[in-house]
């Protein structure tokens, strides 16, 4: 098992490199030079060109490309064009509210989920059935930008139970949350409700029922722990759609996250915070999915690993 982890370890620094290579051509090909927009609409060509140099814009992008390597592997990220602060001072503030907002979204939802889908496999073929399918495909099907600003319309304009933006407090998420949270909450039921309808059929439940125990304890101890492996390779992946899915929602209520973060960042071109926050957005999945081979074999001790 340490030698399963430590290749997966490892294989992760050649992918990474692939991916800074990608991040960085992305960003360099998006129509815009930093420099025209910091310089202003009336700034004149000598100062545009005083500011590339100033950047170290007006260096070949191989040059550059290394440049910004080096300083990465050194655990420098580079200086904001647009603040000329640090990237690390803008984005370690903004980092725990991303986090925070991740954590509440994907606990209700696959709490719900979850629930949703093992009552709706018991029940298969009943109204009680349908109703959770219908609330599934429902929150597959609405956007999460247009659910935002419908919650916001609601509660905030209509009822003015919660703010309209902003995290000051504990309610400043439960908007932002909802709205992030419904689709991954009807894909966590859909998953689930498929998976124990599989295992519902096997061999193992119809022994298991057939020595009388308790139907409770046949769904939760056989046919759910069984079906919980892809539960949660789906929540694993859905978990890192969420923090990079954050820059919808984070602009809707003016969160000030990463994904605001982001968005902002490519409007003004500022290379280096955006080259830093996809590159952290892609090492966060690979954890994250780390972490979910690591949860198998707690789940299931039958998990082998080569």
């Amino acid at each position: 098992m340490g030698r399963y982890f430590v290749k997966r370890i490892l294989s992760m620094i050649p992918l990474l490199f692939v991916i800074s290579i990608l991040v960085f051509m992305f960003i360099h090909w998006i129509p815009g030079d930093p420099a025209r927009i910091i310089a202003g609409k009336d700034a004149k060509v000598g100062d545009i060109e005083l500011i590339r140099q100033q950047l170290g814009l007006d260096k070949p992008l191989l040059t550059q490309y290394v440049t910004w390597l080096g300083d990465l592997l050194h655990g420098n990220f580079g200086e904001s064009f647009k603040n000329h602060q640090s990237v690390q001072s803008l984005v370690v503030p903004r980092l725990p509210i991303t986090i925070y907002l991740t954590i509440c979204s994907i606990t209700w939802s696959a709490i719900i989920g979850i629930f949703l889908g093992v009552i709706s496999a018991v029940k298969r073929g009943k109204p009680l059935d349908l109703v959770c399918m219908v609330v599934a495909i429902s929150g597959i099907s609405v956007p999460s930008f247009w659910l935002g600003l419908e919650l916001m319309q609601l509660f905030s304009v209509g009822l003015g139970w919660l703010p309209t933006g902003g995290v000051d407090d504990w309610r400043g998420y439960i908007m932002p949350s909802l709205a992030m949270g419904a689709g991954i909450m009807a894909i966590l039921a859909r998953v689930t409700r498929s998976s124990m309808l599989e295992n519902l059929n096997k061999d193992y439940i119809r022994t298991a029922r057939a020595k009388g125990l308790p139907e409770g304890k046949v769904i939760m101890r056989h046919a759910f722990k069984n079906s919980s492996i892809d539960v949660v390779t789906v929540a694993a992946l859905q978990i890192g759609a969420l923090i990079a899915g954050s820059v919808i929602i984070e602009t809707v209520f003016s969160i000030p996250g990463l994904g605001r973060l982001l968005v902002d960042s490519i409007n003004t071109r500022d290379y280096q915070v955006v080259q830093t926050l996809i590159l952290f957005f892609s090492l966060e999945y690979m954890v994250i999915n780390l972490l979910a081979d690591i949860l198998y074999g707690v789940i299931n001790p039958r998990v082998r690993y080569e």
